[in-house]
C-alpha cells in the first residue's frame, strides 16, 4: 500500500514544470490535486493514515512531514525527543507537498496559500482503538517549501486527580466555588497546557449544570456534555477570531468561557471584558511562569491602557499554573507546575506594580495552596521521578533550586 501510494504522488509530481519554481510549486499542485482521481486521492490519505497510525503505536505527541529541514524524512516527538523514522518511505519536498495538500479541503488549501500558514484539526478512524482519533495540525513553509506538523490529541481525558493540584487550587478554578474570574494555564509549546485545561472543563461536566463555550483554533479534545452542556466554536470554521468568539460568547448564555489562547492585545482586552461581565474564564499563554504571565498580559496592550489593564487584571485574576514536561527517571515526562492563588497581597502587588514581589508569595504560600516551580520541581527529585540534572535544568530560577537542594 505505501509504495502504491509513493507511485502515486511521484507520477502526480513529475507533471509539476520545471519552471515553476519556490512556493508556486505549493500552488501549482493545489490548483492540480484535483486531477488524481478519488480512488488514487484515497490511497494517499491512507498512507498518510498509516504514519499517523505508526506515531500513536510509538508513543509520539508530534509527526513533522515534509519542508527542506525534514531532509526528505518523517520526524516523531518521542517523550520529548525528535527522531527520524527510519520504518517509513523518504519523501521528496514535492511529494511531501502532495501529501499534505490532500489533507485539506479547497478552503482550507486557498487560505494556506494566502497566509502561509494554516492551524486546522484532522480526525480518522484507527481500527486498533475502534475510535476516531484526532490530531491538531499546523501547515506552514520552510524555505518556500511546504510542511506539516501533526500533534496527537488524547483520546482519553487525564483526572484533575492525576495532576496533583492542591485542593484549595482546584476549588479557586472550580465554578461552584467562585461564579466569576480568570483563570490561567501557561507554559511553553508542548508543555501540556490543553491537556490540563480539557481536564478542567472535564471536571465541570462531571457535576456542574453550566454551559460551557469553548473557543479554539483548532478544537481539540471534542467533550461530551453530561452534566454540563458544551459547545465548542473552532476559530476559522465556526466564528472568524478569538476575539469575535469572545464577543458572540455574551449572547449565548454561557457560565463558563474557554478561550484557547489569549494570543494578541484584542483577545486579551475581550477576555478581561467578559470576565468584569460576572463570567468564569480559562485560558491559555505562552509564558513559563505565573509572574511572567502577568507582565506577558499587560507588556501587550497599548501603554495608554497599561494601567487600566493593570487594574482591570487585579480584579479579575483568580489563578495562574504555570507548567513544564520535564524528562522522568522511567524514560517519558512528568508533569511541573507552578501555582499562583492571587490572595489580597497579590491582588495589591498587580495594581502597584510591584509584581517582582509575587513570587516570594508564592514561595510562601504553600498552606493556601501555592507553590513555585523550583518547590515543585524539589518534590519531584525527592521523589525520585526526575533526575537532580533535569530539575536544575527547568527551573526558572537555577540559584533557587540548587539553595533547596542545599537545604535538603
Amino acid at each position: 500500500m505505501i509504495e502504491e501510494a509513493k507511485q502515486i504522488i511521484s507520477t502526480f509530481t513529475q507533471h509539476i514544470p520545471p519552471t515553476v519554481l519556490g512556493p508556486e510549486r505549493v500552488r501549482f499542485i493545489v490548483e492540480n490535486i484535483d486531477q488524481i482521481p478519488v480512488e488514487s486521492k484515497m490511497q494517499i490519505i491512507n498512507l498518510a493514515n498509516l504514519i499517523l497510525s505508526l506515531m500513536i503505536e510509538k508513543h509520539a505527541s508530534d509527526v513533522e512531514i515534509g519542508g527542506y529541514g525534514a531532509q526528505g524524512f518523517v520526524w516523531f516527538r518521542v517523550f520529548g525527543k525528535k527522531e527520524r523514522v527510519k520504518e517509513i518511505t523518504q519523501f521528496t519536498e514535492d511529494q511531501a507537498a502532495v501529501l499534505i495538500v490532500s489533507l485539506l479541503n479547497k478552503n482550507q488549501a486557498s487560505y494556506l496559500l494566502e497566509n502561509r500558514n494554516l492551524d486546522f484539526s484532522y480526525t480518522f478512524y484507527y481500527p486498533k482503538q475502534n475510535a476516531h482519533v484526532r490530531f491538531r495540525a499546523d501547515a506552514y513553509f520552510d524555505l518556500d517549501t511546504l510542511a506539516l506538523n501533526m500533534r496527537s490529541i488524547q483520546a482519553t481525558i487525564r483526572n484533575v486527580d492525576s495532576l496533583e493540584f492542591h485542593p484549595l487550587a482546584v476549588k479557586m478554578m472550580s465554578h461552584n466555588y467562585i461564579k466569576f474570574g480568570l483563570s490561567l494555564i501557561t507554559g511553553i509549546t508542548g508543555s501540556g497546557k490543553s491537556t490540563t485545561l480539557d481536564a478542567i472543563i472535564d471536571y465541570h461536566n462531571q457535576f456542574d449544570p453550566c454551559h460551557i463555550v469553548i473557543i479554539a483554533s483548532p478544537i481539540e479534545y471534542v467533550h461530551t456534555s453530561k452534566i454540563s452542556i458544551i459547545k465548542h466554536r473552532e476559530v476559522g470554521k465556526d466564528v472568524i477570531t478569538f476575539k469575535e468568539g469572545v464577543v458572540q460568547s455574551l449572547r449565548q448564555d454561557p457560565d463558563i468561557i474557554v478561550i484557547g489562547e489569549m494570543r494578541d492585545p484584542d483577545t486579551i482586552l475581550a477576555a478581561l471584558e467578559v470576565t468584569d461581565t460576572g463570567h468564569k474564564v480559562f485560558s491559555t499563554l505562552h509564558t513559563s511562569s505565573a509572574v511572567e504571565s502577568i507582565d506577558r498580559i499587560i507588556a501587550e496592550v497599548n501603554p495608554v491602557e497599561q494601567d487600566r489593564v493593570r487594574n482591570r487584571l487585579a480584579d479579575v485574576l483568580i489563578s495562574v499554573v504555570s507548567q513544564k514536561l520535564v524528562p522522568s527517571m522511567d524514560g517519558k515526562r512528568v508533569l511541573a507546575k507552578e501555582v499562583l492563588l492571587v490572595t489580597p497581597s497579590v491582588k495589591a502587588a498587580i495594581k502597584n506594580n510591584n509584581t517582582s514581589e509575587i513570587y516570594m508569595m508564592i514561595n510562601q504560600g504553600g498552606p493556601q495552596g501555592m507553590i513555585t516551580m523550583e518547590q515543585d520541581l524539589l518534590r519531584l527529585f525527592t521523589e525520585r521521578k526526575i533526575s537532580k540534572e533535569n530539575a536544575i535544568a527547568y527551573a526558572n530560577n537555577k540559584n533557587r533550586i540548587m539553595q533547596l537542594m542545599k537545604a535538603m
